[in-house]
């Protein structure tokens, strides 16, 4: 058993093991790598095995958490199971998906496969009804508070670099523009952190979802493209915009969205993808300053990549592209941790 765990936490798992896990004496408690937020995982010796999270209420959204579990599990959605929770204490017992994440087995041969099973599930998710009191809206000021998080963090602490009046007019210009685009799209429900670390591969070879107390109604593109753009996993820039096609005929499919132009679509998802890897460079630079995460300095680089990618590609946004390689990308080549990822793969 653990040193680092309180005794408190022990006697709650104790308490309420389910009857049909049986406990395997002493129990023994496996602490988990965590993720971006505050929660804290652990693997109980149970047959079969559970998971243990000690989420604190103050910091964590274990009420949504739950309340959006309910739904997933409604609509058919392979969720961790809820065994118990606390809310008080932030405690909860949860059924264990194993190991295998999605970004594990994603292979040249593979990729069209697991990506259908992901984007099978995504659609299921984005059919869910937008019950208000479950999921709040991804409305403009949502939208806009994660992508002044890119200013503070990644370029003013990350980096050091002050930013001049003539570009701050920019770059609230270049935010009006994406949350536009953004705003103008059908809203669905949205995971939020759509990508290959939230989906498991279960012991059918089915794929599950974690991490999704976060979800809200928002941007029909908005998972999508932080599923095929993948802050951890890139693939050709051709493949993308194939599978982002071939996903919007089945969102008209199911009558998700109307019959829209390819290239209308294609705009949409890529400055979704724009605003959402913004607000990524800003929150990956928080979690290496401010949770000591440092982990994520590696993914930054790809982050990178893609958000310039898009910023030579649309006019509206080309402004934007050229400060970040005049007056950002000069400090980027002097960390250690930074590499270029522009150009093909």
């Amino acid at each position: 058993m653990n040193s680092d765990l309180s005794q408190d936490f022990i006697d709650w798992i104790l308490a309420y093991l389910p009857v049909d896990s049986k406990l395997i004496e002493p129990l023994h408690v496996s602490p988990l790598m965590g993720d971006a937020g505050f929660r804290r995982y652990y693997r109980l010796n149970t047959q079969p095995s559970l998971i243990a999270v000690n989420s604190p209420p103050s910091k964590e959204k274990n009420q949504a958490y739950v309340d959006i579990s309910l739904v997933f599990k409604a609509a058919g959605i392979r969720r961790p199971s809820l065994r118990a929770v606390d809310f008080s204490r932030g405690f909860l017992l949860l059924e264990d998906f194993g190991e295998i994440l999605l970004q594990t087995v994603l292979t040249d041969k593979s990729v069209d496969y697991r990506y259908q099973q992901a984007e099978s599930m995504l659609l299921t998710i984005q059919q869910l009804s937008a019950n208000p009191q479950v999921f709040a809206p991804y409305d403009l000021e949502a939208l806009s508070n994660e992508l002044d998080l890119f200013e503070q963090w990644f370029v003013k602490e990350l980096l050091g670099v002050e930013i001049d009046a003539a570009a701050q007019i920019m770059i609230e210009k270049l935010y009006s523009d994406l949350t536009g685009s953004a705003l103008e799209q059908p809203k669905v429900i949205v995971h939020r952190d759509y990508h290959s670390r939230n989906l498991m591969i279960l012991e059918d070879d089915s794929i599950g979802v974690i991490d999704f107390q976060d979800a809200v109604e928002g941007p029909i593109t908005y998972d999508l493209v932080s599923l095929l753009k993948d802050c951890y996993v890139r693939w050709p820039v051709e493949l993308v915009q194939k599978r982002a096609l071939n996903y919007k005929q089945r969102l008209e499919q199911v009558g998700l969205i109307n019959k829209v132009n390819d290239q209308v679509f294609l705009r949409w998802f890529d400055l979704m993808g724009l605003q959402r890897h913004i607000k990524v460079m800003g929150i990956f630079s928080r979690l290496v300053l401010r949770d000591g995460k440092v982990g994520y300095l590696n993914d930054l680089s790809l982050v990178v990549a893609y958000s310039l990618e898009i910023a030579n590609r649309y006019p509206e946004t080309r402004e934007f592209g050229d400060w970040f390689e005049q007056k950002i990308t000069p400090y980027l080549l002097k960390q250690s941790w930074y590499k270029d990822r522009s150009g093909p793969l």
